[in-house]
């Protein structure tokens, strides 16, 4: 007999739960939704969603809605003021379903960003780039912060002038450490720094690393697109050796669970919806038996 069990602490953190929640509602209403890129980084999920009715649409697609009924979404990632403005300019309604997270750091970015260009300071931002989250953050500071992906980028810092760094919420605290170590030695002028990852995202490494350690085979799920999937994968997979990344129930493969395996287990990013994992689960289980 083997058991197949679900990570209780997998699936949609409270950021992107909240959007979706809100694109459901207003499907369930009747009315036209048009999300601004991606509602998440899963496509099952963004495929149940545009199967309901919503439209994904790019941002020069905006003015294209003018005069259009129907509410425009901003997902959890965020938008920059720019977006804000050009709703206004085309008179749509707009449901901003931005994260409360991310809309504070935002405000901390702005009000920082206003203060350190009176002082000749800069603003440095620890993410992706080209992420949506970033692009947010970004438009805060007229765009003129410095991202850094990595611990070499903060060569195109001048260490000559006031430095205030930020981070991405998904990003790895500890590399932020390191950075800020690193940071604290280059830097010739003031320098300040905050902790702005998303606990309840980042404290899921060690609680994955934990689940996975617990089963003979793990079976994460995730989007291809996603990153927190990669980081969270990769935890796994450190974890525990057999560790498998798929996308959809049909990606399992049986051969994963041979040599008497009775115990495994399936988890997912903050991105993986719950549903997404059970037919994950079941497959397993009817393929097993």
């Amino acid at each position: 007999m083997v058991t197949v069990a679900i990570d209780n602490n997998s699936g949609f953190c409270f950021g992107v739960q909240r959007a979706i929640n809100q694109a459901s509602a207003l499907l369930e209403k009747g009315s036209a939704v048009y999300c601004v890129g991606d509602i998440v980084h899963n496509e099952a999920e963004s495929k149940r969603l545009n199967n309901m009715g919503m439209q994904t649409i790019r941002h020069d697609g905006i003015n294209v809605l003018k005069g259009k009924t129907g509410t425009v979404l901003f997902r959890a990632h965020g938008e920059p003021p720019q977006s804000y403005q050009l709703i206004k300019e085309a008179g749509l309604q707009l449901q901003d379903a931005t994260c409360p997270v991310v809309l504070k750091l935002q405000q901390r970015i702005k009000d920082a960003y206003l203060k350190q260009k009176a002082n000749n300071g800069q603003i440095v931002i620890y993410g992706q780039r080209g992420h949506a989250e970033v692009v947010g953050l970004l438009g805060q500071t007229n765009n003129e912060a410095i991202v850094i992906e990595e611990e070499a980028d903060i060569a195109r810092i001048d260490f000559e002038r006031p430095v205030e760094l930020f981070a991405q919420t998904t990003k790895s605290p500890d590399i932020l450490k390191n950075i800020v170590d690193l940071l604290k030695k280059q830097c010739r002028a003031n320098f300040s720094w905050h902790n702005t990852t998303c606990k309840q995202v980042t404290g899921r490494v060690p609680r994955i690393k934990q689940f996975a350690a617990t089963y003979e085979v793990v079976v994460f799920v995730g989007g291809q697109e996603s990153s927190n999937a990669k980081i969270l994968f990769q935890a796994c997979r450190e974890a525990n050796p057999h560790s498998h990344f798929v996308s959809s129930p049909e990606e399992v493969k049986l051969e994963w669970f041979s040599q008497g395996v009775k115990k495994v287990g399936v988890c997912g990013a903050t991105s993986t919806p719950q549903w997404l994992m059970e037919q994950v689960a079941e497959q397993i289980k009817s393929g097993l038996k």
